[in-house]
């Protein structure tokens, strides 16, 4: 799997940006929101098959580029979000 979307679902208080084929979830970044404005990144998970690609990196940049559309700010309990958020400087705006 080259060529790939990332797609997000949402149900307007949970959702995930993720990648999809053939009915098959390969990475999805999971949050839930915790108010109109502020978004929990709860959990991510890329299947072994695209480890070390940068996936988790690309959905949380695709994530990055939606609450900074939205204006809605970011609580990373994920420990993979949380050390991103860290380690990028471009993230930390995004924190609440």
């Amino acid at each position: 799997m080259n060529n790939f979307e990332i797609q997000r679902e949402t149900d307007g208080k949970r959702g995930s940006f993720f990648i999809e084929e053939e009915a098959k979830r390969f990475a999805e970044m999971v949050y839930v929101m915790a108010g109109p404005k502020k978004m929990i990144i709860e959990h991510t998970a890329v299947d072994e098959s695209m480890q070390g690609h940068g996936i988790g990196l690309k959905l949380l940049n695709e994530l990055a580029d939606y609450v900074r559309k939205e204006e809605i700010k970011v609580i990373p309990l994920c420990s993979f979000a949380k050390a991103m958020f860290e380690k990028k400087e471009e993230l930390r705006d995004l924190r609440n």
